[in-house]
């Protein structure tokens, strides 16, 4: 079954305020429950309770804090099947770039036809695994500037 990502949310033009807003009462509903296994309760206007799991607000926090910061905001599902195109575009590179990592088996991906398709997943694992590769390069950098006196 193939599952589209949804077309990216952005903020109403400059209208920040409202995301902002919002952040800062999910934040204070989270901090009131520094148990991160339990619930975040909130009160609603209309009297009721809004109960949610904690790595759904914490999900929440993050969406709100790049909409009040004026960026657009997409959830891919990790099992939703994407195009070579949308997995260039998700990783910012192009997509022979992209075609070439598949092909070298970087990144899992199945045939549909004569079509490719990445699920997220493997796509953001490869990202995972990219970045500490690139955060290990670093220490070690760092490290033996250390070891070699320089700053």
């Amino acid at each position: 079954m193939t599952t589209h990502p949804a077309t990216p949310a952005y903020p109403h033009g400059s209208d920040s305020e409202m995301p902002r807003e919002a952040l800062k009462t999910l934040r204070r509903a989270v901090e009131a429950h520094a148990d991160p296994q339990q619930p975040v309760e909130m009160k609603v206007t209309d009297g009721g309770n809004l109960e949610m799991p904690r790595v759904a607000a914490d999900l929440m926090m993050l969406i709100l804090g790049k909409m009040a910061a004026g960026q657009g905001v997409t959830i891919v599902p990790m099992n939703a099947e994407l195009t070579t195109q949308q997995a260039a575009d998700i990783l910012n590179v192009s997509r022979p770039y992209l075609v070439r990592l598949l092909e070298s088996q970087e990144i899992k991906y199945r045939k549909v036809g004569t079509h490719r398709r990445v699920l997220a997943e493997s796509l953001y694992d490869y990202q995972r695994r990219t970045s500490l590769t690139q955060k290990d390069a670093a220490d070690e950098l760092s490290a033996l500037s250390q070891d070699m006196g320089l700053k």
